[in-house]
């Protein structure tokens, strides 16, 4: 069986100018519940697993962030997937430019491709539980 590349939407990101105007703005008028940093999480239930609670992330970056270079576009998507390893090394055959490594931390790794337009794309396989506090 070949393996499952992308198992869901991770996040959306995007620049603002003014995070904290921003912010307010979606908290008011979208009910978007936001964090300090300019992020929030929406929750949800696997349908193959529905013990399991997976996240999006919803998140603001200040327009100077160096986060989303190499490209410059002024959004970034990140996809859910499940063995970052695998996936990483099967692109990397496929002829797909990485961008730097594989980081890790207590609610997952990360890595960042460029597609064909060189939008960064995040790939993340999640951690979901240190975030069911939030």
């Amino acid at each position: 069986m070949a393996m499952k590349r992308v198992t869901g939407l991770g996040g959306v990101f995007f620049k603002a100018e003014n995070v904290p105007a921003m912010r307010e703005w979606y908290t008011k008028h979208l009910d978007i519940p936001t964090e300090e940093g300019g992020y929030g999480l929406f929750w949800w239930r696997d349908d193959a697993e529905p013990g399991k609670r997976g996240s999006t992330t919803w998140s603001l970056f200040k327009d100077t962030t160096e986060y989303f270079q190499p490209s410059n576009a002024s959004f970034m998507i990140n996809y859910r997937v499940n063995n970052l390893d695998e996936l990483i090394e099967t692109l990397k055959n496929e002829g797909v430019t990485i961008v730097g490594g594989i980081d890790e931390y207590d609610y997952g790794k990360f890595a960042w491709i460029l597609d064909p337009e060189g939008n960064k794309i995040e790939l993340w396989e999640p951690i979901d539980k240190p975030f069911e506090g939030s």
